[in-house]
């Protein structure tokens, strides 16, 4: 992601649909999970993942490749240091839990960085991670985005089963919209992220709500959500 998308998403995080939307899904995962213990987020730009953590009692870590997201969300007060998710400097079998949300995709080498996410696992250790899906969806926003690549179900399946973990669940996330990427994709609109009006920054976040409801998890969507476990 270049400087102006980094400070963009920035000052969009605590407002727009998609970043409320992800949190209420990550803090729905946690309350899952059990007793919380400590946890790192990997790719956290401005910590908005990491303080969900810290709300629902986990000890957390956020870690980013950028300088500035990571002085913005010490900034916010949350424990924030620089790392290359390749090779990061954290001790081995530390952590119960690996928040990855959309950074897999900016990684050359995304199975070194698959691995790291289970070295840090302890045995049981959970990861969590999303990625956006399907090459047919590529657009010049996943360039502007810094985006390596889209997955499919079956190569992120291998890409975590290769690098030791064990897939709990995966599926689909923000699958009512994708019509309206594609559509947006067609008509060359599909730019870098804009801020919407408090009107359609209603009706989208609601539009994805729905989805906690109804049973469009295995259909195809815009991303692909996965939990996995650590042996």
């Amino acid at each position: 992601m270049d400087a102006v998308e980094i400070d963009r998403a920035m000052r969009l995080e605590d407002r727009n649909w998609w970043h409320r939307e992800r949190r209420a899904l990550l803090a729905r995962r946690l309350r899952r999970l059990g007793t919380p213990g400590r946890a790192v987020d990997l790719g956290a730009a401005g910590g908005g993942n990491t303080r969900v953590l810290v709300d629902h009692g986990w000890q957390a870590l956020a870690v980013d490749c950028s300088e500035a997201a990571v002085d913005h969300a010490r900034s916010r007060g949350v424990d924030a240091m620089w790392g290359d998710i390749r090779n990061l400097p954290l001790p081995s079998d530390e952590f119960d839990l690996v928040v990855a949300f959309d950074v897999l995709e900016h990684i050359d080498d995304d199975a070194a960085a698959a691995t790291e996410i289970n070295r840090l696992l302890r045995s049981g250790g959970s990861a969590l991670i999303a990625v956006p899906c399907d090459m047919r969806l590529w657009s010049a926003r996943d360039v502007a985005l810094g985006r390596e690549r889209r997955y499919s179900r079956d190569s992120l399946s291998m890409l975590l089963l290769d690098a030791g973990l064990t897939i709990e669940r995966m599926w689909s996330w923000n699958v009512l919209l994708r019509p309206a990427l594609r559509w947006r994709e067609r008509n060359g609109a599909c730019r870098s992220l804009e801020e919407p009006s408090p009107l359609v920054n209603g009706v989208l976040g609601a539009v994805v709500r729905s989805e906690r409801i109804l049973p469009v998890g295995r259909l195809p969507g815009i991303s692909l959500m996965a939990e996995a476990r650590s042996h």
